[in-house]
């Protein structure tokens, strides 16, 4: 027979609360490198995106970025970030609201997905908003599709790409840090999928302007679902929220579609520059269009489709509570009405009064013996 030796220090407990500072470690690592010039190269490699060029334009020298397999070395290197922000923001924050409020295992596990979720979509939201200002993308729509293939980014551009290739990528391994249940894991997967898939399409595609819009919008509308699902945890009578939510979702998805038929639809289709040229980074081709907008709208119609079947579940719930307390209050009997003893006998004596005649008793009265 064997030995079977087991240590606490390589059970799965320690590796869970401890994934954090392995990755600080490894980043720490990372960063002594630039302390020394032989590795200055390679550390930069992770930490500053590659693939710069500068050119001359009215505002004067200008640098700009394009995209290449060296990225995947800066995206690792944000992952690991990812992951350590996701550990202080659970332990710091987090955690010592659920100590309050006292969840099941079930609300606690949508607790702490709503909570990350909603410090991500709010940072997202307001760095693309500021790139779609400082751009000028709002202000100037048809910029998303004119001179397009856009290969060079600037700077904020590129660097929010790699930024949430990274975080959507640390949201795979953070299924099993955070002990997420079997029945969770498939939905989680689905839309960490989805994200993975769209930006790297519209990054790959150089596509970057109309993703920068569908990403804004995107994240707006599950910001607000969001911070609906965590004020609902903390007091189930907080429901408007999802109403709001809900004028806010079907919205984003009429406006992204509108967006992408606009841009893709009819932009691309009418510009000078069609056919595929992987040097150029041109993908302006019909086939490529259509994967395109097709891919969009069965996402689309895929979120709307689960959206009308949760609204009728929900409105169906409803009216079955609204029948059963119907059911319930009929069925229940009347309750008599309290009367305080005295003023009760005192009732009696005054009726006897009045129907008796004139004002006698109407017991009868003992006769005197002779």
């Amino acid at each position: 027979m064997g030995v079977r030796l087991s240590y606490p220090f390589f059970s799965q407990e320690f590796l869970i609360q401890n994934h954090a500072d392995i990755v600080f470690g490894l980043v720490i690592f990372i960063l002594i490198g630039l302390m020394f010039e032989a590795t200055a190269k390679t550390a930069i490699l992770f930490i500053q995106p590659q693939y710069n060029v500068t050119t001359l334009s009215s505002e004067g020298e200008v640098t700009l970025y394009h995209y290449g397999w060296k990225d995947c070395a800066t995206i690792l290197f944000y992952f690991f970030i990812a992951i350590i922000l996701h550990a202080v923001v659970q332990e710091y924050l987090l955690d010592k609201v659920n100590r309050r409020l006292h969840l099941s295992k079930s609300k606690n596990t949508k607790f702490n997905e709503s909570g990350q979720l909603c410090v991500f979509h709010l940072v997202s939201s307001v760095w693309s908003f500021y790139i779609l200002i400082t751009e000028g993308y709002l202000l100037h729509p048809s910029t998303l599709w004119e001179n397009y293939p856009h290969v060079h980014l600037r700077f904020q551009v590129k660097f929010f790409y790699l930024t949430q290739l990274a975080y959507w990528l640390h949201a795979l391994p953070e299924l099993y840090f955070q002990k997420v249940r079997k029945e969770e894991i498939s939905r989680q997967l689905q839309y960490i999928c989805l994200y993975l898939l769209h930006i790297s399409a519209a990054y790959l595609l150089n596509l970057s302007r109309v993703g920068l819009v569908l990403l804004f919008l995107q994240y707006v509308s599950e910001l607000g679902f969001h911070i609906a699902r965590l004020l609902y945890f903390t007091d189930e009578n907080h429901q408007k929220m999802f109403d709001l939510w809900a004028v806010s979702f079907v919205f984003t998805r009429m406006s992204t579609l509108t967006l992408m038929f606009l841009a893709v639809g009819f932009g691309l289709a009418r510009s000078e520059y069609q056919g595929l040229d992987l040097e150029m980074g041109n993908f302006n081709t019909v086939l490529i269009r259509m994967t395109v907008l097709l891919l969009v709208c069965l996402t689309q119609s895929w979120l709307l489709w689960k959206f009308i079947r949760f609204q009728l579940r929900r409105w169906r719930e409803f009216r079955h509570e609204q029948a059963v307390r119907k059911k319930s209050a009929a069925k229940q009997p009347l309750r008599p009405l309290k009367r305080d003893s005295r003023e009760f006998k005192h009732l009696l004596c005054w009726l006897s009064y009045f129907t008796s005649e004139n004002g006698a008793s109407p017991r009868t009265k003992k006769l005197k013996s002779p």
